[in-house]
């Protein structure tokens, strides 16, 4: 199933897409319901609307050759604040004191089940499902010492188009990132130095997730800059296509 929120006549609503038909769908109800409007007739917005967005850096090891990195001996995680997640085609703010503006395309795990202390073996339990990420990053603001302000303004946070609950093997997912059409980043789930499994069962040691928050997962070689008047957009086998244009903070 594709799970999107939507926005129709000012009005916000949950829904399952069946073929270009978005139906809608109800909580503790997994059946779509009326079909309320076509794709192109509604607003797509986020997927879910996560209280905690937990990141894990530095975890592709064609993105560890690149920049020359040691071999990490366990997931280094950093938070990114709601307040960054926007929508499929909705605009990438670039602030005008940001010189270097990056996009990291990701595939984002999506909580459908409390998960506190998850075996690794076990972490499909607790997924309900998985999207398209752009851990957007603000390069100038690395040198802060912490990454807050580099990771968590507004709208640096694209999620969607929607949460795609049918992925049976999301190590054989592949992640194409282009910028104004042109590829990027190019890569396999398969390159990930921990798994989807190792990352949650890390993460569910010290932090419980919740129905609705969301893992990024670390991104493929290739991270680079992005300028206002961009088109960016993150491809996930399986799952879809998560378009965004850069444009300049006002």
């Amino acid at each position: 199933m594709r799970i999107v929120r939507y926005r129709l006549d000012g009005q916000v609503g949950r829904g399952a897409v069946v073929g270009d038909l978005v139906h809608e769908l109800h909580d503790g109800n997994d059946d779509p319901g009326r079909v309320v409007g076509t794709l192109s007739g509604v607003t797509l917005l986020a997927p879910c609307e996560p209280r905690v967005i937990v990141c894990a850096g530095s975890n592709y090891a064609g993105q560890i050759a690149e920049k020359g990195r040691p071999w990490p001996t366990q997931p280094s995680l950093f938070l990114k604040a709601p307040n960054a997640i926007v929508g499929p085609g909705a605009e990438i703010l670039r602030p005008t004191e940001v010189q270097r503006l990056e996009y990291e395309g990701e595939l984002a795990v999506v909580i459908g089940r409390t998960a506190r202390n998850v075996r690794a073996d076990r972490a499909a339990d607790v997924v309900l499902g998985y999207t398209c990420a752009n851990d957007v990053t603000a390069h100038d603001w690395r040198a802060d010492g912490q990454w807050a302000r580099a990771k968590s303004a507004d709208t640096f946070c694209p999620l969607g188009p929607w949460i795609e609950t049918d992925v049976s093997d999301p190590s054989a997912l592949r992640i194409t990132t282009r910028l104004g059409g042109e590829v990027v980043q190019r890569g396999s789930v398969s390159d990930m130095v921990f798994g989807i499994g190792e990352l949650l069962a890390f993460v569910t040691r010290w932090i419980t997730l919740e129905p609705g928050d969301v893992l990024l997962t670390g991104s493929p070689a290739g991270v680079g800059p992005m300028a206002p008047g961009d088109v960016v957009e993150v491809e996930i086998s399986g799952i879809g296509a998560l378009r965004n244009t850069v444009a300049d903070r006002q």
